[in-house]
């Protein structure tokens, strides 16, 4: 908890005398806390350090450490977290200091909210933008709870659920920072207040108006007009905290609470979570595209950057190839740095539904990527792939020059076998020769609408069964489960047309099967956006999975020979399925307890 001193000598010296950099006020060095409120960038500085805190991760990182993919840089953080290194004092999962600044920089703006002019003359235009800070400032500090529960949360040694300190005033230097844990239940209810309050004040989306009769009653009291409200929950906000984005977070949380983790002292049911889920995705449609956002060139470079899929993302950018540059196989000038493992591949079902375990799928073995789900080719290059116009060879046999090989002397190969495909734009990296590389547009995403179908399905099929909604009237888990497989390709044929999906039907008439399948289907849509780590620890199933890949050779006859190899182990213990409190935080504070084991 010391982040508090610093957090409150950096609103007195960094904010205050020298943010001139991000708002061009006047330096003073000596200003005041009070004084503030007459200088609206000041105050408004407050919310930007706070989305400056956003937890959010723009490139693959924490899949490294699950049995979804191995890394082969060295001295990866999570690679050698997953190999034994995890500890309170060394915590690459950590979210304690930069959320609960975050949290610091909003709650002092919301003390201040309400005493700026920000409109300097029109009542509706000052009252809207009080509504929409507002609605901002606390749909952030809900986004911190959360993500502070995720990495924080857990059961300490007298058996009790605990969260994080809940804070919803502004510390300063004589508050009380000793200050014990709150039960997980009870950060799970603030985050749901404040998710609530904030919609009450946000749009579900910002966008301009053209018709005065969609202004709210109470803005038309006060003498709004269609100038006025497209200021301020027009066009010109989009990206920022909105409506929807603050009812997806309240889902995510529920999703999290009524996890089999969490759900004995979270005060959270699956009913309960599957009705919040729902109520973000009443009037949402399902996007046939959402899978492929990635390199939807069409959406990609339109000048709105409007897609369906993504419900919150990052700011547009046009020239970022990152994960291009990081992941492309050798031979196309990448590092090939994120190798999906066979645990992951395993996981994707035969194109017929069938999982490869099945002696229905009718999967052969020693051609083990023919008739698959569309999705491996889409997600994954495997030995053979063809990319960017070349076939790579990831196997031990091929030309001596071969960059892509599983055994090749430098460092930039694939461990597994394997090299990551979904993110990329195939025609963004940094292919030779194509100048143009780093100058195509990119879309992050924060939370999509497929992570979201997801969260309702599993929460739905956990209080009501496969073939039930529950008087949500968004869908059943079969019916959301099968638009995600359909529109993966799953059941169709080499036309294009729906034949069925037995497998799936048959899970339907299971709960146990349905929440097995929904599970692999979360981990198929979701694969490389460092979801994983999460979801195992939140359904408590095996984290010490060993990570393997595939050793492809070449027989006397030209024929391909497959070998399952072992290539990482995860060195994980069971206390690990809740992540720590910073051991200096517990031993400055008598009242922080840590969580068991740690």
């Amino acid at each position: 908890m010391k982040t508090k001193n610093i957090i409150f000598y950096l609103i007195g010296i960094l904010l205050f005398s020298s943010c001139d950099d991000m708002f061009e006020p006047a330096k003073e060095n000596t200003r005041q806390l009070d004084a503030l409120v007459q200088e609206t960038d000041y105050v408004y500085g407050l919310l930007i350090y706070g989305y400056n805190r956003l937890p959010y991760i723009r490139v693959t990182t924490t899949d490294v450490a699950t049995d979804d993919a191995v890394t082969n840089v060295a001295g990866d953080t999570y690679k050698k977290m997953a190999q034994g290194t995890w500890t309170s004092d060394n915590d690459p999962m950590t979210q304690w200091n930069a959320c609960k600044d975050g949290i610091q920089y909003v709650n002092y703006f919301l003390r201040y909210v309400n005493d700026v002019n920000w409109a300097q003359s029109a009542a509706s235009k000052q009252q809207m933008f009080i509504d929409r800070l507002t609605g901002e400032a606390l749909g952030l500090r809900a986004i911190f709870y959360y993500h502070l529960l995720l990495a924080h949360g857990g059961y300490a040694d007298d058996g009790s659920l605990l969260g994080v300190p809940l804070l919803t005033e502004p510390e300063d230097g004589s508050s009380e920072y000793n200050q014990p844990r709150a039960s997980f239940a009870d950060v799970v209810q603030q985050i749901f207040a404040d998710c609530k309050q904030a919609a009450s004040l946000l749009p579900a989306q910002y966008k301009d108006i053209d018709d005065e009769t969609l202004i709210p009653q109470k803005y038309l009291n006060l003498g709004a007009q269609l100038s006025g409200y497209n200021l301020v929950f027009g066009d010109a906000a989009k990206n920022l905290v909105s409506g929807k984005v603050v009812q997806a977070i309240k889902a995510q949380t529920a999703l999290l609470a009524a996890s089999p983790a969490y759900r004995d002292q979270s005060g959270v049911s699956s009913a309960e979570a599957a009705k919040i889920c729902a109520e973000v995705l009443k009037d949402v449609e399902f996007d046939p595209e959402g899978n492929i956002w990635y390199r939807n060139v069409t959406q990609l470079s339109a000048s709105t950057n409007v897609m369906p899929e993504i419900l919150w993302r990052a700011n547009w950018e046009k020239a970022e190839c990152s994960q291009e540059l990081d992941n492309f196989p050798p031979s196309q000038n990448g590092a090939g740095k994120i190798n999906p493992t066979q645990n992951l591949v395993d996981a994707f079902p035969m194109a017929n539904g069938y999982p490869i375990t099945d002696s229905r799928s009718n999967y052969d073995p020693s051609n083990p990527y023919a008739n698959r789900d569309p999705r491996l080719d889409e997600d994954i290059i495997h030995d053979g792939s063809v990319f960017n116009g070349t076939v790579i060879i990831t196997g031990t046999y091929g030309p001596a020059d071969n960059k892509d090989n599983i055994n090749n002397a430098g460092s930039q190969h694939t461990l597994t076998g394997y090299y990551m495909k979904k993110l990329l734009r195939d025609d963004a990296g940094p292919s030779a020769g194509n100048t143009s590389a780093a100058n195509q547009p990119h879309i992050f995403p924060r939370i999509r609408y497929t992570e979201l179908f997801l969260a309702y399905a599993e929460a739905a099929n956990d209080a009501w069964g496969p073939n039930s909604d529950g008087g949500t009237g968004v869908g059943t888990a079969k019916e959301i489960i099968k638009k995600i497989r359909q529109r993966g390709g799953i059941g169709k044929d080499e036309n294009g047309d729906y034949q069925g999906d037995p497998y799936l039907d048959e899970c339907a008439g299971d709960q146990t099967k349905m929440r097995d399948l929904i599970r692999n289907e979360r981990r198929i849509e979701l694969c490389f956006e460092n979801k994983r780590f999460y979801d195992l620890r939140r359904w408590m199933l095996p984290i010490n999975v060993s990570a393997k890949g595939v050793q492809v050779d070449q027989n006397p006859d030209e024929t391909l020979k497959y070998t399952v190899i072992d290539v990482e182990p995860r060195q994980f213990e069971s206390y690990q399925y809740y992540g720590p409190i910073p051991n200096g935080e517990v031993l400055q504070w008598s009242e922080l307890k840590q969580n068991k084991g740690w």
